[in-house]
């Protein structure tokens, strides 16, 4: 059912009672297992674009993200499991063609979003060090650069923001990474030199850079019904400042005919 193009019965069924007793503990001795079996629907009909398989791909990803978050509040999961689940998130988000928001008669799609979801719980596992978490902020930056025929309206850049905000708060990426990966972030923004629109990619991603520029002056609070949210988001996220400036550097440079350069604006 978590694939029924019927969004009645997918998300207020399917999806909420599975959601509600993963949360509840009831597949506590059983988490292993079920979220290898939801994993599985990650690779359903992957690659396929304006189809109902996009469904079962969508909402497998926001299942699987309760179960790791389930483990993240009660450490019932092991290294292997976890890490497994999260290559088979990158590739499958990598991979995922389907970008459509709300779709018309069937409701959420939202595969972006919803992966966010699930890449925003890896962020916040135990499982993940440093260097697992410096290949999040690379899946996060290869899904923006990949070629797509959908501009983002269901406000994607904020879900898939603050992903990079959950890697943040962890305090574990080092500054010099996290710039690094800032400023490839801000190249392919950049504009081509070459007349013409834009392309739905390249909007997308100075709507990321906004996005992401916008959660850290303001900073971002915890989600409701995630243990220990609250806490992991307490304060300011560490390397916030220099996240800050190369975030200020690049927008000025992917949009210079309304910007002051870099070097002026000191």
């Amino acid at each position: 059912m978590l694939g029924d193009p019927n969004p009645a019965r997918r998300d207020r069924v399917a999806y909420a009672v599975l959601a509600r007793w993963v949360a509840e503990g009831v597949y506590d001795e059983l988490l292993h297992g079920l979220g290898d079996g939801v994993a599985a629907g990650l690779r359903n009909g992957v690659g396929e674009d304006g189809t109902d398989t996009v469904f079962r791909r969508s909402y497998s990803a926001l299942v699987l993200a309760d179960a790791i978050h389930r483990d993240t509040a009660g450490h019932l999961l092991t290294d292997d499991a976890v890490l497994r689940w999260g290559d088979l998130a990158s590739t499958w988000y990598l991979r995922e063609r389907d970008l459509r928001g709300h779709v018309p008669g069937k409701g959420w799609a939202h595969t972006v979003a919803h992966g966010a979801d699930l890449l925003g719980a890896l962020a916040r596992s135990r499982h993940f060090g440093a260097a697992e978490l410096a290949v999040l902020l690379d899946v996060v930056l290869n899904r923006l650069v990949t070629p797509t025929p959908y501009g983002w309206r269901h406000g994607e850049e904020d879900r898939l923001a603050y992903v990079v905000m959950a890697v943040l708060h962890r305090g574990v990426v080092d500054a010099e990474t996290l710039t690094e990966w800032v400023h490839r972030l801000g190249a392919a923004a950049r504009p081509p030199g070459e007349p013409g629109p834009p392309t739905p990619a390249a909007v997308n991603m100075l709507a990321f850079l906004r996005a992401l520029h916008l959660q850290l002056l303001l900073g971002v609070h915890g989600r409701d019904g995630i243990p220990g949210d609250d806490a992991l988001f307490e304060g300011t996220a560490p390397g916030r400042a220099d996240a800050v400036l190369a975030l200020q550097t690049e927008l000025r440079l992917a949009q210079p005919w309304l910007f002051t350069p870099p070097d002026a604006s000191r």
